[in-house]
C-alpha cells in the first residue's frame, strides 16, 4: 500500500521548493542575499535588449542629409522633444521622447562577434573571444549583482530573465552576460522560458498543484524539518522564504496575465515580446529588482538584418517595439511607478551606415545608440552624437562599461563594488567604467 507520507516525499518541489532555474538552480539558494544599503534612484530595472544589434540609422538617429546608401528607405519624424526625430515606424515611442534620454555616442572596441558583443554590453568587460558560450568565470549579470545587493523586500524572485536563454547562434551554446558567473549559479536569473502571449501561459514552478491545498504547505515544512533533522529552531531561513515565496499572492498575481484587460494587451501588442515586457512590468511591480527582456531565440534571429533590413524593421521589429516600449512608458506614469523604474533599451552594437547588396546592414560596433528613461534619468535629453553617416561618434563616446556602470549607479549600486566569487576571490564590478552624469537628474 502507497502510504500517505510516501507520496509525501514524492512531491520533491514542495519539499526543495521548485528548481526553477535551466542549471540546477533552486529556490533557497535563489533567495540567499548579501544586502546592502545604499543610495538609489530606481528601486527596479526593466532592461529590454534588442539582440542582434538594432540599427540605429533606422530608429533614433536617422540621417536624412546623407547619401540614399546610408539614409536607407525610412522617413523621419518628429518627436516630442524639438529637434529630434525618430523613424517613421515608431511613432508612439517619438510622443515619449521627453521622458527620456537617448544615447546616440555608444561605442567600442569588443569583437563584432555578437556573443562577444553581448557580454560588453551587459556586463562592461571584454571575454577576448568570439563565444564559447556562459561560463563560471563570467563576470555577473547586472541583475545577478542588484539582486543579491538590494535583496526584494516582497517574497519574489530578485531576477528574471524571459522569454528565451538566447542562443550565440541557432543550435549554439547560451550567450554569456545573463548568468550569475563569478556570483555562482544561485545568482542566475528565473528563466520565464513560456510564450506569455499563450492562452496556457503559466509557470509551474510557482504554482502549487492544485491538489495541495495553501494550508497543506505548512505540514509539509513540518514533515521537511523531521526528514532533514532541523528543529522549528534550526531550520533555514531562506527556505522558509522560500516557502514564502511559493506562496505569496504577488508572485502568484504577477504571473496571471489574464488579470490585465484586453485593451492594455491589446496595447504592448499579442506577440511573445510585447508580453513579456508587460509580464516584465507585472515583476517589477511585485518587487523584482531586474527584469530582462532578450528579444530573440538566438542572436541571428531578429536583430540581425543583414539582409532586408527595412522589411524587417517595418512589417515586424519596429512596429512590435513601439507598442511594447511606449506602453510600458504609459503604463509606469500612470502607475506612479516611472520615477523609481529604471527602463533601458539596447543592444549589443549598431548596423553598418552603409545598406549593403541584401538590402541589408551588417554589424557595427563603431557608432550605436539606445535609449533609457525613468529612475534617476534626465527627461528629454540627447547625449553625444554621432557623425553625418552614424559612423563613429562625433561628441561625448562612451562605451558599454559606462552604460553599465550608469545603471549600477541609478539601482545603487557602486560600479567599483569589490565582490567575492565561490571561492571567496575578490573582483571589482566595472572598475573602468565612468557613470556618464549628464544623463542624470
Amino acid at each position: 500500500m502507497d502510504h500517505p507520507i510516501s507520496r509525501m516525499l514524492r512531491r520533491r518541489h514542495f519539499l526543495q521548493v521548485g528548481s526553477i532555474g535551466c542549471m540546477g538552480l533552486s529556490l533557497p539558494q535563489l533567495l540567499r542575499a548579501e544586502p546592502l544599503a545604499t543610495p538609489a534612484t530606481a528601486d527596479s530595472c526593466i532592461l529590454i535588449f534588442l539582440n542582434g544589434g538594432p540599427s540605429h540609422l533606422d530608429m533614433w538617429d536617422m540621417k536624412p542629409g546623407a547619401p540614399a546608401e546610408v539614409r536607407g528607405e525610412f522617413k523621419p519624424i518628429a518627436s516630442s522633444l524639438p529637434g529630434v526625430q525618430f523613424s517613421e515606424h515608431l511613432p508612439r515611442m517619438a510622443k515619449l521622447v521627453h521622458r527620456s534620454t537617448i544615447i546616440r555616442s555608444a561605442h567600442h572596441s569588443v569583437n563584432n562577434a555578437h556573443a562577444a558583443a553581448v557580454y560588453a554590453a551587459l556586463t562592461g568587460h571584454d571575454r577576448g573571444e568570439n563565444g564559447g558560450g556562459t561560463k563560471p568565470t563570467d563576470y555577473p549579470a547586472i541583475g545577478s549583482v542588484v539582486g543579491q545587493q538590494r535583496p526584494p523586500k516582497a517574497s519574489v524572485v530578485p531576477y528574471a530573465s524571459l522569454p528565451f536563454i538566447t542562443k550565440e547562434g541557432a543550435g549554439g551554446p547560451p550567450q554569456p552576460g545573463f548568468f550569475g558567473g563569478l556570483l555562482g549559479r544561485t545568482r542566475d536569473p528565473l528563466w520565464v522560458l513560456k510564450d506569455p502571449n499563450a492562452v496556457d501561459f503559466g509557470v509551474p514552478e510557482l504554482t502549487p498543484a492544485s491538489d495541495v491545498p495553501v494550508t497543506r504547505l505548512g505540514d509539509r515544512r513540518d514533515l521537511l524539518r523531521e526528514v532533514t533533522g532541523n528543529s522549528t529552531g534550526e531550520l533555514d531561513a531562506i527556505q522558509q522564504k522560500a516557502f514564502d515565496l511559493l506562496t505569496a499572492p504577488a508572485t502568484q498575481r504577477a504571473f496571471q496575465l489574464e488579470q490585465e484587460s484586453a485593451k492594455t494587451r491589446d496595447a504592448y501588442g499579442r506577440n511573445i515580446y510585447g508580453q513579456s515586457v508587460l509580464l516584465a512590468r507585472r515583476l517589477i511591480e511585485a518587487g523584482t529588482r531586474v527584469a530582462c527582456i532578450s528579444w530573440a531565440p538566438d542572436a541571428n534571429a531578429t536583430w540581425d538584418t543583414h539582409g532586408n533590413n527595412f522589411v524587417s524593421l517595418k512589417t515586424r521589429l519596429l512596429p512590435q517595439l513601439d507598442a511594447a516600449v511606449s506602453s510600458l512608458l504609459d503604463d509606469l506614469i500612470a502607475r506612479g511607478m516611472f520615477e523609481r523604474t529604471l527602463v533601458v533599451v539596447m543592444g549589443e552594437f549598431g548596423r553598418s551606415p552603409k545598406v549593403n547588396a541584401a538590402a541589408g546592414r551588417d554589424h557595427w560596433n563603431f557608432c550605436y545608440g539606445l535609449m533609457m528613461a525613468g529612475g534617476g534619468i534626465r527627461n528629454g535629453h540627447v547625449f553625444g552624437a554621432s557623425d553625418k553617416i552614424g559612423g563613429r561618434p562625433s561628441s561625448n563616446p562612451v562605451t558599454p562599461a559606462d552604460i553599465v556602470s550608469t545603471i549600477y549607479h541609478c539601482m545603487g549600486v557602486s560600479k567599483d563594488l569589490e565582490l567575492r566569487d565561490n571561492l571567496e576571490r575578490p573582483f571589482q564590478l566595472v572598475p573602468w567604467g565612468d557613470v556618464i552624469r549628464d544623463v542624470l537628474i
